[in-house]
């Protein structure tokens, strides 16, 4: 599985693509070419779409992810609760400032009236004086009252209209840690049978509903990696919720959609930049999602505004930049995924990254020291990558947490981390067995399969070796430098 040929420091792009699947790239072609083109992740949203239509996606991806001779890591995005209407009388329904309308769980088909079906209960939740609104936040309104054990009403504050299915956000209600559906148990109990490198869930509130949503993995078998999608008004409330979550979870998303509905536009910048320090301090993945390359759903090219928005992200460390409707609903979503490498690969080149303000904390282990050793090391050496045997993924994990301005080659014999590793920082995991030769040996494999591009005007790498003589976690303690 070595076809992909040519890496070198100026190629090779650290900050990884993660790509939406939908309607515009549901096809054998189309998800070819993002994989050629530079996705190192797909995410399947599970807000829509069957299950059929899921396995169909995944045989693609990793029979094209085969092919390309590279790891592509598969994100499970879970739903959480949404809160939509139901289906509604017609196309659209006119609402005036000043309307009142009922809003009923109960209610199963809409009638034409002003009471509306809602595909959750909100009268347990919701209480009088909180804001509601509906349509992406087209329609802003406030809660007037309970009218039954399954309605409240409430009061239109805009002129707007709704449709089926459009969603409602509840950004100062407390859904008491009611975060999994039915639908959410059904959908982790088919990823789990499906290998799932990560999932992601959706208005998450607290660290507890990390450990929720671990149970039920734990429970089907599942060694997936579990996303935090900062969405919510309650899980940015003070800092120490917020790093509290950072910190119970594998990894976090800036879901800035729905974290501007519920939180406002101008808390955005602000959250993410909280967000990609926690993560970098504690070593967790950090994905940063939501129209970064927005114009581009009907454009051939982004705006201005947006590649300053993707360089950003780069230049603040973020493992993960992320195409949500450019690669599931636009036009051009292999233009998109082209575009994005580009300026990634032009940040990553001409700018340095944003440092930390503090150091990283939590439980150092052994590990840890070596990995930020060995990055040191490459880059006072000017090194062309690290090599790193690592049969959990911690090792690498731990260095790429450290940054290096460098590639970082993770050797292990899990299938399962090998995929994990493809959304971090800087990495490229190679399957091989695994011995206390394992870096070693995969140096000269890679060599031999023309994987490594040599560096202009030199004859030879310079390659740091992180590695271990035995095979768990916690085992790396050496570090070796090599010509090659």
């Amino acid at each position: 599985m070595l076809k992909y040929i040519g890496m070198s420091k100026k190629l090779f792009k650290r900050t990884k693509i993660l790509a939406t699947v939908g309607p515009a790239c549901f096809s054998e072609e189309k998800l070819r070419e993002m994989v050629y083109a530079g996705v190192n992740g797909f995410r399947l949203n599970f807000s829509h779409g069957t299950y059929d239509e899921r396995d169909e996606q995944i045989r693609i991806i990793r029979k094209y992810a085969e092919e390309r001779g590279k790891n592509v890591a598969i994100l499970q995005d879970i739903q959480g609760p949404k809160i939509r209407f139901g289906n509604l009388k017609g196309d659209h329904y006119d609402l005036k400032q000043g309307d009142e309308i009922i809003l009923d769980h109960a209610m199963e088909e809409h009638d034409g009236s002003s009471t509306f079906p809602v595909q959750w209960n909100l009268a347990e939740y919701c209480q009088p004086g909180e804001p509601i609104s509906f349509f992406d936040g087209k329609i802003k309104a406030v809660v007037l009252e309970k009218t039954s054990n399954t309605a409240i009403k409430v009061k239109i504050l805009n002129d707007g209209h709704l449709q089926s299915h459009k969603g409602i956000n509840l950004p100062d209600t407390d859904l008491g840690g009611n975060i999994i559906t039915e639908k959410d148990k059904a959908d982790l109990e088919f990823g789990a049978s499906r290998d799932f490198d990560y999932v992601a869930m959706s208005f998450i509130q607290k660290a507890e509903d990390i450990e929720k949503v671990r149970q039920i993995l734990v429970a089907n078998g599942s060694r997936a990696k579990i996303i935090a999608k900062i969405e919510t008004k309650k899980a940015i409330e003070t800092d120490e919720n917020l790093e509290a979550i950072v910190k119970a979870a594998d990894g976090v998303m800036v879901a800035r959609g729905d974290l501007a509905i519920e939180a406002g536009l101008e808390v955005v910048p602000i959250v993410q930049r909280k967000l990609l320090a926690y993560a970098r301090q504690h070593a967790k993945l950090v994905i940063v999602a939501t129209q970064m390359l927005g114009s581009m759903v009907d454009n051939p090219e982004p705006n201005r505004a947006e590649v300053n928005d993707v360089a950003t992200a780069v230049i603040m460390g973020a493992d993960v930049t992320m195409l949500s409707d450019e690669s599931a609903n636009g036009k051009y979503p292999i233009e998109a995924i082209k575009t994005m490498k580009k300026i990634i690969l032009y940040t990553q080149d001409h700018a340095k990254m944003q440092g930390l303000e503090t150091e990283p904390v939590g439980d150092f282990k052994n590990y840890d020291a070596i990995a930020v050793a060995a990055v040191k090391i490459a880059e006072d050496i000017d090194a062309d990558l690290i090599v790193a045997a690592t049969h959990t993924g911690a090792t690498a994990n731990a260095i790429a947490a450290a940054r290096p301005n460098m590639p970082i080659v993770s050797v292990t014999d899990d299938k399962r981390v090998a995929g994990q590793l493809a959304l971090r920082y800087a990495n490229s995991s190679y399957v091989r067995e695994f011995d206390q030769n394992s870096a070693i040996d995969a140096v000269q494999d890679l060599k031999a399969a023309g994987y490594l591009k040599m560096p202009e005007g030199k004859d030879e790498l310079t390659v740091v070796l992180v590695s271990g003589f035995k095979n768990e976690e916690g085992a790396t303690d050496t570090i070796q430098i090599r010509k090659i």
